[in-house]
């Protein structure tokens, strides 16, 4: 895989999960489109593996500061924009669409297509000092697609607020919003993205699996469609090795007999 995104398997010591390092310190890791299908790559590498978790975080002082609009302006195209910008929603497709849980590691700024990458995520962790801005609209540019997982992580009128001002919020502000799960100061972010990633990693993986599956399956359905999925969903669980052994164990009152693999 390419140096533009660095892997790391066992990362912050917990068996299982992989980190990858958005590797353009020198540009704030902008999505240039090489990025783009590294990421890509890589993400799809692991959604086949045995990795249980998958951490996602930036080189140098940002996690990353959206498209590479030095490259995007090189070529001035509707074809080459409409490429650019399919091509990023199917890599944003790819962290929802594989079955570990993807945990952002943001440090740094997080703005325009970076703060969608934080959206997508199914979890984040933020540094107290990380920003956050879908600031397109400043340049002319309303930021269209990072709008569409923003809406599905905080409220309308918050979600608008930033696409129409440009303006950063802070951690804490994120938190609030539901941008982020937790907030770290700077020296502890990665004692706190350890401990996020280890309590999903000792879960069984097939659980995970199906149950992050079956999570955004649901939430674009109306409700008997949701309770339908989620119905087949949980008796599918059900029948796993590992379900049927840890229901035994809590009946017996005994910590479950997983195999680790599992």
């Amino acid at each position: 895989m390419s140096e533009l995104v660095l892997i790391e398997r066992n990362a912050f010591g917990v068996d299982g999960a992989v980190k990858l390092t958005l590797n353009r310190p020198d540009a704030f890791n902008a999505l240039s489109e090489a990025l783009l299908d590294a990421l890509e790559g890589a993400l799809k590498d692991i959604a086949g593996s045995d990795a249980r978790v998958v951490v996602l975080a930036g080189a140098g002082r940002a996690f990353c500061a959206g498209h590479d609009l030095k490259e995007m302006r090189a070529e001035p195209a509707l074809d080459t924009y409409r490429e650019l910008f399919a091509r990023c929603s199917r890599m944003m497709l790819t962290i929802q669409r594989m079955p570990q849980p993807v945990i952002a590691r943001v440090h740094g700024i997080a703005t325009a297509a970076g703060c969608q990458l934080v959206a997508m995520c199914d979890l984040a962790v933020a540094s107290s000092e990380a920003r956050f801005a879908v600031s397109g609209v400043n340049l002319g540019l309303f930021c269209a697609t990072p709008a569409v997982p923003l809406s599905r992580n905080v409220s309308r009128k918050a979600a608008f607020e930033m696409l129409v001002t440009g303006d950063f919020i802070d951690a804490a502000t994120a938190r609030e919003r539901g941008l982020v799960n937790r907030v770290a100061s700077p020296g502890e972010l990665d004692d706190a993205v350890r401990l996020f990633a280890a309590a999903i990693a000792a879960k069984p993986r097939e659980a995970v699996a199906a149950g992050k599956g079956l999570f955004y399956r649901q939430l674009e359905t109306g409700i008997e469609a949701a309770y339908a999925l989620a119905s087949e969903t949980m008796a599918c669980n059900m029948m796993q090795d590992v379900t049927l052994e840890g229901t035994q164990a809590f009946i017996e009152k005994r910590p479950p007999k997983w195999n680790r693999t599992s």
